[in-house]
């Protein structure tokens, strides 16, 4: 197994069709590597002339370490990790695969040096973390809520929403709530309301407005803005939508910031769903992530919409990550 370090053009040439995030889009590392604190470092994995594995990460030295993380802090990315390619469908050749794989990537990025940090958050699509775990390092499960949209319809998705939800949306409809497909603009709107009420909230939210307008801008036709306004034009909810192959993303936005917009949240999210089923310009995506789901209201919230909880896993190096977690805000999402 060999490990080299790919170009963003090479990463392009050799990323699968499906069965990854949407940050691990060329687009989209193009502005990570804008906007980042540190180095970006693509990898790929070869047996012999066969690509096995990809694995983008960002590489920061600080006073006293190197963090090597995938994602990075701040930017809104809540997963990237490792792609597996294996070429058999042999159960046993796919693990031979992932073993031989980490164990060359964690050589390669001198992952266990006393003073190397190291952190993942993978794709639900990297199902094996084991090989993190019996090389020494934490293996904690998260969850994020997905919703299947492949070979269904709008009348058969609603039908599964909770009543409230449904509610949600004739109220908002009855109540003349429009919503639209807007530009940077739109962008900035959604973004400033979910900044204030991340702030509110004590969270003192990290990724700045210049990130997002850069990501929306270079995404193109892989990001959407949705906004919800009255009949009179006033401002009330939106969700950027950000894109892979096959999935979209909620990546910012539907946050309660009053509370006259509740029902145009659920109005926004069945937009966004109605279009991945009904536009030919989403004819490849079939689910949509409304994002994390370990949280109790959280959670409750979005499996209203008929979501489900799938599991992905964060690898981290232990105490000392916790350690750097707190001094330098080097937070795996």
């Amino acid at each position: 197994m060999q490990v080299t370090r790919l170009t963003l053009a090479e990463w392009g040439d050799v990323l699968p069709a499906t069965g990854f995030e949407w940050a691990h889009t060329p687009e989209a590392l193009q502005v990570l590597d804008r906007h980042v604190r540190g180095e970006l470092q693509l990898y790929g994995g070869f047996n012999g002339e066969q690509l096995v594995g990809l694995l983008p990460v960002v590489v920061r030295h600080e006073l006293f370490a190197t963090a090597v993380v995938s994602p990075p802090p701040g930017v809104a990315i809540p997963r990237m990790g490792p792609i597996l390619l294996p070429s058999s469908p042999k159960q046993r050749k796919q693990e031979k695969v992932n073993r031989e794989f980490t164990a060359a990537l964690l050589e390669t990025v001198a992952a266990h040096e006393p003073l190397t940090l190291f952190g993942l958050s993978c794709s639900p699509e990297y199902a094996d973390p084991r090989p993190y775990r019996w090389a020494g390092f934490d293996v904690e499960t998260r969850f994020t809520y997905r919703l299947a949209l492949g070979a269904t319809t709008p009348e058969r998705v609603l039908q599964s929403f909770s009543r409230e939800a449904r509610r949600g949306i004739r109220d908002a409809e009855d109540a003349g709530i429009i919503v639209t497909l807007q530009d940077l603009s739109g962008a900035r709107s959604v973004y400033d309301a979910y900044e204030a009420r991340r702030n509110e909230q004590g969270d003192n939210y990290p990724v700045s407005w210049e990130y997002v307008r850069d990501l929306v801008a270079t995404l193109g036709e892989r990001a959407r803005v949705y906004v919800a306004e009255t009949a009179a034009g006033e401002f009330l909810s939106g969700i950027t939508v950000v894109y892979s192959n096959d999935e979209g993303y909620c990546l910012q936005g539907g946050a309660r910031v009053s509370h006259h917009n509740g029902s145009a949240n659920e109005l926004l999210h069945w937009r966004i769903i109605e279009d991945i089923l009904t536009d030919p310009a989403l004819a490849s995506i079939d689910r949509y992530d409304l994002g994390n789901g370990n949280m109790e209201p959280l959670a409750y919230y979005k499996s209203k919409y008929g979501a489900e909880p799938v599991p992905h896993y964060r690898i981290k190096s232990g105490w000392l990550m916790d350690l750097a977690q707190k001094a330098y805000e080097l937070i795996v999402y």
